[in-house]
């Protein structure tokens, strides 16, 4: 499965979520999970029950110091698919014919 993810509070922010939307990519990164961060949204590939557990810890540490938190979550749910965070960017490539900015 893959997981398209933004997280950040809305809530006693000074302008920039950054510092709070760092904590989030520390879990994530902690996890073992496969991702891929972008600027607006980070990229997880992995089952159900993991991810969801990492984006619970997350969120719950984010609720932690924050009343609201923001949370917007996308899911590719397809049967076999693997190696998905590259494999979609190569697809395109290859229909392109040629390597595309990452």
């Amino acid at each position: 499965m893959l997981f398209q993810l933004t997280m950040f509070p809305t809530s006693k922010t000074s302008g920039s979520a950054s510092a709070e939307v760092a904590k989030v990519i520390d879990i994530i990164d902690r996890s073992g999970l496969a991702y891929k961060l972008g600027p607006m949204s980070t990229s997880i590939e992995g089952e159900w029950d993991e991810v969801m557990t990492v984006i619970n810890e997350a969120r719950r540490m984010l609720r932690e110091k924050h009343e609201r938190v923001y949370i917007i979550l996308t899911i590719d749910d397809r049967e076999g698919a693997t190696d998905r965070l590259s494999g979609k960017i190569d697809s395109i490539e290859q229909r392109l014919g040629r390597e595309v900015r990452k």
